[in-house]
């Protein structure tokens, strides 16, 4: 099994990316819940500020576990085309809605009482605790696009071929610990893959 838990997949990251330890303009950027857990162990050990950008899913009707697309913080959406026109446009719609009111609900509720995100001309490193369609870590690269960063990498700890090569085309770098050709799920990767709740994220983000 590669990684002990997500604790065990950060560090192990933070070693492969130690040339970014205490970079002048460069911040860790993770997707909650679980990318948090690994983001916090990433910026703890290169000595770079932590914060947040909040994707949500968009699941296929029959297996929402399954994403066919993802919707920014904003609430522009990215999709796997092919699973979009098969797709019943009014489960579409009621999906993305719901997702976009999660998405504020966490974005307020994380970040409550820390000072507004500035990205705008950083170097953002987006962590999460594994790819697997790469529709939600698509959806936090348009956020921090926008956000006006000027480079942007992403880092995890496990990530099909297929999502590695689409991410490669929309970011500067890409860092995958383990690219496994017959990929079944993120928690396969994991000895422990628990459910990170709403305390944890906000105890993490505001941990010095």
């Amino acid at each position: 099994m590669p990684f002990a838990d997500r604790e065990d997949a950060g560090r192990r990251l933070a070693e492969r990316l130690r040339r970014l330890k205490g970079k002048p303009g460069a911040i860790v950027i993770a997707l909650p819940r679980g990318g948090v857990v690994v983001g916090r162990e990433v910026a703890d050990a290169l000595r770079l500020p932590l914060d947040i950008v909040v994707p949500r899913k968009i699941g296929a009707e029959a297996d929402p576990e399954y994403a066919i697309g993802a919707v920014t913080e904003e609430g522009d959406a990215v999709w796997n085309e092919r699973e979009r026109r098969i797709a019943d446009k009014a489960y579409l719609d009621a999906a993305i809605e719901a997702e976009r009111a999660e998405a504020r609900r966490r974005l307020e509720t994380y970040r409550a009482g820390m000072p507004p995100r500035d990205i705008r001309g950083k170097a953002v490193l987006i962590v999460d605790d594994g790819v697997a369609t790469g529709n939600t870590m698509r959806a936090a690269i348009a956020t921090v696009k926008r956000g006006g960063a000027v480079r942007v990498m992403v880092a995890v700890p496990v990530c099909p071929p297929d999502s590695l090569a689409v991410l490669k085309a929309e970011v500067d770098e890409v860092v995958a610990l383990e690219i496994p050709d017959m990929f079944g799920s993120i928690g396969a990767y994991y000895e422990a893959f628990p459910q990170t709740d709403d305390a944890t994220v906000i105890r993490l983000l505001r941990r010095p």
